[in-house]
């Protein structure tokens, strides 16, 4: 079977659509970012690759073999003003590695939103930043850390993730290791 030039003209658009759309989701991709103006290199003063266990101030609550999870005994501070419902600081190997913020509300967005703006830098309006819709999404990239915003408006609720831009492929691909065998079972 042969195709038509027409038809071979519309495969090879499609074929090059579909490259460019899985380009620009790859990490490192074709995705824009704001330049972040004052990196953290770490949150609210703990450094990235810090050693990382239970003490008074903070309680284990996931137990994984590598990946470790934290919360705050006291709950959770408010970011930039704006009541937070959940924060948990991650570990690989006992080094700290990300932080995952949950909120929800429209005030609390927007308190967070202009928050970061003012302390990471403005948004800007180039691709990969969605500022309006459903589903709002921003990003802050500095050389050591990785900030990312996204907000459902549908939903009312907000995830934000702070890591390391050095350890946040290790612990992505920690965390889609399979479990591992356990007595020879095949998958």
């Amino acid at each position: 079977m042969t195709m038509r030039p027409h038809q071979h003209q519309r495969s090879t658009l499609r074929k090059l659509l579909f490259v460019c759309a899985g380009l620009t989701l790859l990490p490192g991709g074709l995705t824009f970012a704001v330049p972040m103006q004052n990196d953290p290199n770490g949150f609210e003063g703990i450094p990235w690759g810090a050693g990382f266990t239970e003490t008074a101030d903070f309680k284990l609550v996931d137990d994984g073999p590598r990946v470790k999870g934290y919360e705050l005994v006291k709950g959770p501070p408010a970011l930039g003003g704006a009541k937070v419902d959940a924060m948990r600081f991650v570990t690989l190997n006992g080094k700290f590695v990300r932080v995952t913020i949950r909120y929800h509300s429209p005030e609390s967005h927007k308190q967070i939103v202009d928050y970061f703006q003012a302390k990471y830098g403005p948004l800007d309006r180039t691709p990969g930043q969605i500022s309006k819709g459903g589903v709002q999404q921003f990003n802050w990239r500095g050389d050591d850390t990785l900030i990312t915003l996204t907000y459902e408006t549908a939903m009312d609720r907000g995830i934000i993730f702070f890591e390391s831009r050095a350890l946040a492929l290790k612990l992505s691909e920690e965390m889609m290791a399979p479990e591992p065998d356990l007595g020879g079972a095949t998958y």
